[in-house]
């Protein structure tokens, strides 16, 4: 109900909204934007293989090429144990895919003057003014204990969106630092966006700002800023600012269209355990707004947002960024200077020495040879924990997302880079 009136809203502020009509174009075959039917039909089929031999419940794929869509289908189910076939439009939560959209909401404020990226991000967020960077130092008795230093220089927007802010997750990794992050339940989703950040403003950081690359909850705190700047919640931003005007009709933090819990994609049960893994209830609306990683999507809304990137921030009338901007945002942020704790994993690697780095929102591909995945320099991307993917490549002019529920570490890495090589081997021209 919320996304019709504002669509109606702002239908009569004059703001260009794509009409339902304006669906992204459809290619008549793969070959007429230099693909191969027969070599895509390899990605269909290791897909229906994994399906049938439970590795993973069904898959939604969209491949875009040359502004028109290429490949988009839905293959296994929905909801294995129901038996449900799963659509084109099937709802799934995209977790850190929410990332990106975080990113493009500050850097529209960045064009309307109202945030620069060396702002302080005490300007915006003042209870973080005097946070502490924590660093582990061992006693005499060789015991390990956490001294608290001021930093070297305040952390930045640019920090936030590049993920050098110093700060962390407590789930990934074990350290002093992030034993506080668990023990004061950082990720907490019963919490509003303030609260999250006025508990962060009492932990220390891990490292000093502009150091040290490290995926953090830096975007939630993107969140909050979007919030205090725009004076409106997280949600109402995204929804008046980004997804309407994209046509991203089921995209948001909870599932609020009318049927649309019937279309919620939800991973298959785990044999060992008998039980479906532990994912979000997106049947409703949380009180915490994730920047980071909080959001629902199905791949053709995502394929909208992956089309808009690579079209320079438009998409049938709705100009949000400018193509520069865009361009600044794929660009490589990190310097050598800092150091990286990349994960070792080829398709997300944001390490130099394996052809990675990271931009505004998105890890970006440095150099070719030295990752271990096919790609293009230039090309950017992310991931979500839950088994979705999305890469944008402008040199092959070539948008590609995959939704996928699982709850298997192995399962989503594998596709992670599944996907890659299938995609990149059926291009012909």
């Amino acid at each position: 109900m919320y996304k019709r009136v504002m669509l109606a809203f702002l239908l009569l502020l004059g703001v260009v909204v794509p009409a339902p009509a304006q669906e992204l174009q459809r290619a008549g075959r793969p070959e007429d934007v230099g693909l191969s039917s027969e070599r895509l039909r390899r990605l269909s089929a290791t897909i229906q293989r994994d399906i049938d031999q439970k590795e993973i419940p069904g898959v939604v794929v969209a491949i875009g090429r040359r502004g028109k869509v290429a490949y988009l289908e839905a293959i296994g189910f929905r909801d294995r144990e129901a038996s449900a076939p799963m659509p084109i439009d099937a709802i799934h939560r995209i977790a850190s895919m929410t990332k990106p959209l975080t990113s493009v909401a500050v850097m529209m404020l960045v064009e309307e003057g109202r945030i620069n990226l060396t702002d302080p991000v005490a300007r915006h967020l003042p209870e973080l003014k005097d946070v502490r960077v924590g660093v582990e130092k061992t006693d005499d008795a060789r015991a390990s204990q956490l001294v608290l230093e001021l930093p070297l220089r305040p952390m930045t927007v640019h920090d936030l969106l590049r993920h050098t802010s110093g700060l962390t997750y407590g789930v990934f990794g074990k350290s002093l630092v992030k034993d506080q992050y668990r023990a004061a339940n950082v990720m907490d989703r019963q919490q509003t966006n303030a609260e999250f950040v006025t508990k962060l403003a009492r932990l220390p950081l891990h490292y000093h700002p502009g150091t040290t690359w490290e995926y953090s909850v830096s975007t939630d705190v993107l969140g909050r800023i979007v919030e205090v700047v725009s004076g409106l919640p997280l949600d109402r931003f995204l929804a008046e600012r980004l997804t309407t005007p994209l046509g991203m009709r089921d995209t948001g933090f909870w599932i609020e269209q009318a049927g649309g819990h019937a279309r919620l994609a939800e991973p298959q049960i785990d044999p060992p355990t008998g039980k479906r893994p532990a994912m979000p209830d997106v049947t409703r609306r949380p009180t915490w707004l994730s920047g980071g990683g909080g959001m629902v999507s199905t791949a053709p809304d995502y394929a909208r947002f992956a089309q808009f990137l690579l079209d320079g921030g438009v998409l049938n009338g709705a100009s949000l960024l400018s193509r520069k901007t865009v361009e600044y945002m794929a660009a490589d942020h990190l310097t050598s200077a800092m150091r990286v704790n990349g994960f070792p994993i080829a398709a997300i690697d944001t390490r130099a020495e394996n052809g990675g780095g990271f931009g505004l929102g998105f890890a970006v591909r440095v150099s070719l040879g030295r990752s271990a995945v096919s790609g293009s320099v230039g090309d950017f991307g992310w991931v979500g924990i839950w088994g979705t993917q999305f890469w944008v490549d402008p040199k092959e002019q070539l948008y590609v997302v995959m939704m996928l529920q699982t709850g298997s570490d192995s399962t989503r890495v594998r596709y992670w880079t599944l996907l890659r090589n299938l995609v990149y081997q059926a291009i012909t021209d």
